[in-house]
């Protein structure tokens, strides 16, 4: 068993992310730990990136003040061995774009990142007819690399389960993340068309803010992925916000046991 796949074994799983270096590494790593200490599962590390198309208005600033803060891909794989360090366990999860890890050189980023103790990478620029250049890289330094599946992969659905690894990120909805008040899509009908073919865990994302939400979730697919929400919290309370991103991990946690 995997390290991502044991995130999913005690019960639903809580997955928060986070943009790492907003406003600054230390700050990163204190919420991360706070995260870890109220029952995150596993944790989805944002590595910023200039023109992150999958992201709204939130995450995007997020970007942008993690950026003008100097953070660098080199920086957050450094964050990322001090965590381990300090004895963070849970699965470790990058989510960036192609050209963050073209840049690096792919076989030196994932070298890095096998290095470190990275369990997973999501790059939600690279569709899977694309994913070839990337997973043979991945499997190679022992990094899954994350499917996602939208509610426009309609026949794709099934073609991407089978070769999925680690976990499914299924996206909630249409567009770009962001909080959202309603999600209204048949993720029902998703999960059951991915269960159909694999037995890799399902978490969704995209939207999800409130414990109620969570909880609805949950009972959809083997866990819930939260963002923005989270991110709101480090744009207003900066430094300070590891007790409060703490205690929102805690009630949601709470909500999908």
């Amino acid at each position: 068993m995997s390290n991502i796949q044991r995130a999913f074994t005690n019960g639903k799983a809580f997955i928060p992310f986070i943009t790492c270096g907003d406003p600054d590494t230390a700050t990163t790593k204190s919420v991360i730990h706070a995260a870890v200490e109220n029952g995150a599962d596993l944790i989805e590390i944002g590595i910023p990136f200039s023109d992150p198309t999958a992201e709204g208005p939130v995450i995007q600033e997020a970007n942008i003040r993690a950026l003008n803060g100097g953070i660098t891909s080199t920086k957050v794989l450094g964050m990322v061995r001090e965590l381990r360090e300090e004895g963070v366990t849970i699965p470790l999860v990058f989510m960036t774009y192609a050209n963050v890890v073209y840049s690096y050189g792919s076989d030196e980023f994932l070298r890095e990142c096998e290095a470190v103790g990275v369990d997973g990478l999501i790059l939600p620029d690279v569709p899977f007819e694309e994913k070839g250049e990337f997973s043979e890289v991945c499997k190679a330094h022992n990094v899954a690399l994350i499917s996602m599946i939208a509610p426009t992969s309609e026949q794709r659905i099934a073609m991407i389960a089978r070769e999925a690894e680690g976990f499914i990120y299924v996206v909630s909805s249409l567009g770009v993340t962001g909080v959202r008040s309603e999600i209204t899509t048949d993720l029902d009908a998703i999960v059951k068309a991915i269960r159909r073919v694999s037995d890799v865990p399902c978490a969704i994302g995209f939207g999800i803010s409130t414990p109620e939400q969570a909880a609805r979730m949950s009972k959809i697919a083997d866990g819930v992925i939260v963002g923005s929400a989270i991110i709101k919290l480090l744009a207003k309370y900066g430094r300070e916000s590891a007790r409060y991103v703490g205690g929102y991990v805690k009630s949601m946690k709470d909500a999908i046991r």
